[in-house]
């Protein structure tokens, strides 16, 4: 029985020292966690004011109408400064006219024409050779050029057949690319494409006789390339 009794103490004794224990330490840390939650409060709430800027201060003066001057003139007060132009030394000669008396008129002086002026106009001082001034023709145009109107032919000129064509009754088709200048005149064919090489030169020496209206783009004439098809049949006269 007195074993029991001892048992049944060293077990009350031990859950009551961890009690007081748990009791001690627990509040250790609550009051650990309070003072780490405040510190950290009161730090943010520090920054907070530290590095907020102060709002700008502005100051509003009232002034009377009476007390503001008059406003400025909108013309300039400064006087410019004169400038000096000097006299000129000599009156000029050229130009003016002379007056001469009626005996030293010949009846016989005329003023010439117009004709007559420009046939006595010899080559000017400094140009000799350059009377002949051509301007050179702008290049082809590049094979897309955009237009608002394109160019309508007006005159159209058939191919001669081929005599040995005609004999070997070779018939076929010759595409031409037709450079058609701002006045609407060819200056250029080349073959595209053709079904025979005897109606190559027949067909550009035809496109060469067309004549078209000139193209518009922006309410002025402008260069393109026309494609044509030239048609070679043996009954074509028929």
């Amino acid at each position: 029985m007195a074993v029991k009794n001892v048992a049944v103490l060293s077990n009350e004794y031990g859950g009551l020292e961890l009690r007081q224990l748990y009791q001690k330490h627990a509040r250790k840390a609550q009051t650990f966690a309070v003072g780490a939650h405040l510190f950290f409060l009161a730090a943010y709430f520090a920054s907070n004011y530290l590095l907020t800027e102060d709002a700008p201060v502005y100051s509003v003066r009232i002034l009377k109408y009476s007390d503001l001057g008059p406003p400025p003139s909108i013309n300039n007060s400064q006087a410019a400064p004169a400038v000096q132009v000097a006299a000129a030394s000599a009156r000029p000669t050229v130009g003016v006219p002379v007056p001469v008396p009626d005996a030293e008129i010949s009846p016989e002086a005329t003023i010439q024409t117009q004709q007559e002026m420009s046939a006595d106009t010899g080559p000017m001082e400094g140009l000799d050779g350059l009377g002949d001034i051509k301007i050179e023709d702008e290049g082809p145009p590049p094979d897309f050029v955009p237009v608002e109107k394109n160019p309508v032919p007006i005159k159209q000129v058939q191919p001669a057949y081929p005599e040995i064509a005609r004999r070997a009754g070779v018939e076929g088709t010759v595409w031409v690319k037709i450079w058609v200048d701002k006045e609407g005149k060819a200056k250029k064919a080349d073959v595209i494409k053709s079904d025979a090489e005897l109606f190559n030169e027949p067909a550009k020496n035809a496109a060469m006789q067309w004549l078209f209206t000139p193209a518009i783009m922006n309410n002025g004439p402008v260069a393109v390339w026309v494609s044509i098809p030239f048609k070679f049949k043996l009954n074509q006269g028929r």
